[in-house]
């Protein structure tokens, strides 16, 4: 019960690493928070026993702030927030893809996990004078880290989380509030369903995944047992850092060949 009488923080998680990773903080002792623009968040908490699910959308600043504020108010102070929740925004080349499409990635998967931090950060800090320290993770991607893993849109979003990360580890110095990040490769998720729907509708889910030296895709959990270790006092000196849970596909650069004026996924 690494997280007993913890209080929790998930967004995005109605389905997926964030589903995945609520569950496992609630069987780990904490009092889980679960958000999601989806209704499928209530379906998260069911059975959890005194956990709470919220609507919100993470990339508006007022959303945030209530959900920070709910989770105070009911729990009496916050000790983690997993800024988790994001969108890919599919596979459209830098040459075609619209302003709209970029103003929305960024705010979902780079301003959401910033509003996390400005407006989560200040309550963690005031709740590890009394346990010692907190913890604020986000969600990047090995998207984040080079090309080749997403479109454009969100590899930037994603880098730009790795580097806020680093940002706001220095910002909080001395408050005990470490900041990371975690940077899954290729899972099976609600935002990657379509793919891995699609590849066993024609046989090739052996595919899935084939271009890291594990050759499968990685499941949910793998990231959620990832996060729980960060936040907890295990990682009580790593901070600042981008954690990179790919199957070794990090390790190489195999990505596709691509040419100018040809799709690039």
């Amino acid at each position: 019960m690494r997280f007993n009488d913890k209080v929790v923080i998930v967004t995005g998680a109605g389905s997926g690493i964030g589903r995945a990773t609520a569950r496992l903080f609630a069987e780990e002792g904490a009092r889980v928070v679960a958000a999601d623009l989806s209704e499928a968040v209530h379906d998260t908490v069911a059975g959890l026993g005194g956990a709470l699910a919220l609507e919100v959308d993470a990339g508006d600043e007022g959303d945030v702030e209530r959900l920070v504020a709910t989770a105070c108010d009911r729990f009496g102070g916050l000790d983690v927030f997993f800024a988790n929740a994001g969108i890919s925004g599919g596979a459209s080349g830098i040459f075609d893809s619209t302003v709209e499409l970029w103003t929305e990635v960024l705010r979902v998967n780079l301003i959401g996990p910033a509003l996390a931090i400005k407006h989560a950060g200040p309550k963690i800090v005031e709740r590890a004078k009394v346990t010692g320290g907190g913890a604020i993770l986000c969600t990047a991607s090995v998207a984040g880290l080079r090309s080749g893993a997403g479109g454009p849109a969100y590899s930037a979003s994603k880098a730009g989380v790795i580097n806020l990360v680093h940002t706001a580890a220095q910002q909080l110095a001395t408050s005990n509030v470490r900041v990371n990040a975690i940077c899954p490769g290729l899972i099976e998720t609600g935002m990657t369903a379509r793919a891995f729907e699609y590849a066993r509708e024609v046989g090739k889910e052996d595919k899935l995944g084939r271009l890291n030296p594990l050759r499968r895709a990685g499941v949910p959990e793998e990231i959620a047992r990832v996060a729980l270790f960060l936040a907890s006092d295990a990682a009580s000196y790593v901070n600042g850092q981008a954690w990179v849970v790919d199957g070794g596909l990090s390790s190489s650069h195999p990505v596709t060949r691509q040419e100018f004026g040809k799709p690039a996924f």
